[in-house]
């Protein structure tokens, strides 16, 4: 995974159904498709100097977002929309579907 622009990553995040919150961090917190806060989060650096996210720090994304490396890839750069990647989340146990 190469570094991705932080602006490409967050854009990408609240189409995917990640809601932004701020704090220390911009916290991004993933919401179903029915609106329902779930636990699953990432967070970025809001500091000028990080314009690019680094790999190592998007494969902690990757993480937090219960993806590997290249799923998360493919949710920042769009073949995975929203409802596949909630599917995944549900596949998984990471969510409960309503």
């Amino acid at each position: 995974m190469k570094p991705i622009e932080r602006k490409k990553v967050e854009n990408s995040l609240q189409k995917k159904g990640f809601e932004k919150h701020h704090s220390d961090h911009r916290k991004f917190i993933y919401h179903t498709l029915k609106g329902k806060k779930t636990s699953v989060w990432t967070k970025t650096s809001h500091g000028s100097s990080h314009s690019e996210i680094s790999k190592e720090n998007l494969a902690k994304m990757a993480k937090q977002c219960r993806l590997n490396n290249n799923d998360f890839s493919e949710l920042v750069e769009c073949p995975i929309e929203q409802d596949h990647y909630e599917q995944m989340l549900v596949q998984n146990g990471d969510i409960v579907q309503d």
